[in-house]
């Protein structure tokens, strides 16, 4: 009796286990609104899979990533991604790729986040200055200067940039753990919004006049992406 009370036991807790570690999965896409009739749906989170007897090696390749990019903007950089819009295949693998050129000293690829995905950039030429800051409240910046060859790691959602400190050019590629990590430029959002935020309610975020921050919403703001 006691080995049956034992194996009963055991089953409730391998199922209780099982729920405790269930979870939804990664958002593949800034929201997903639920509908009642399956008819009406148009979105799934992430795309809508083809028949696999119909893949060909041509859903699983992308060219590219070896051409250097024309980084004449405003911020001295550019963004060539190699996610799922580009390479179909890689639906629901959760993995991405992505180039970035640095103009030499000053390209900027600006303080941003992934929602997403952790990323984990790897310089190829050039000498970059990156960091990423911690959540609240403790906000601290961790930052590392990286030479040709050397890895580092952003923690996802956290904001994080890089920097060409160098007199030549830089790239750099860029490993995320989502098919679409997706990018949210701070600047670009808050001050860039459509509609625009109110303009008091930024100024009493940042602290600064309204008047700056009408000056802001009216600036240009460049996406590298």
């Amino acid at each position: 009796m006691k080995g049956v009370h034992f194996l009963v036991a055991f089953v409730f807790l391998a199922l209780a286990a099982s729920f405790a570690f269930a979870s939804d999965p990664s958002p593949l896409q800034d929201f997903c609104v639920a509908i009642n009739d399956i008819k009406d749906g148009v979105f799934v989170n992430g795309k809508f899979c083809k028949d696999p007897k119909l893949a060909t090696a041509k859903d699983f390749f992308f060219s590219g990533l070896d051409i250097a990019r024309n980084t004449s903007n405003p911020l001295g950089s550019v963004v060539t991604p190699a996610n799922v819009a580009q390479i179909p295949g890689l639906n629901t693998l959760g993995i991405s790729l992505a180039r970035v050129d640095y103009a030499p000293y000053g390209g900027l690829n600006p303080p941003h986040t992934h929602p997403r995905a952790t990323e984990i950039l790897t310089v190829l030429e050039g000498t970059l200055y990156v960091g990423f800051v911690t959540s609240n409240p403790d906000n601290r910046l961790i930052t590392k200067v990286l030479n040709p060859g050397d890895v580092f790691v952003f923690p996802v959602g956290l904001i994080h940039f890089q920097f060409n400190v160098g007199k030549a050019k830089a790239v750099a590629i860029a490993a995320l753990s989502s098919q679409n990590p997706g990018v949210i430029t701070i600047a670009n959002a808050v001050f860039g919004s459509t509609p625009p935020i109110r303009s008091d309610v930024l100024a009493k975020a940042f602290q600064v006049d309204k008047n700056i921050v009408d000056h802001l919403q009216k600036q240009f703001w460049y996406d590298n992406n």
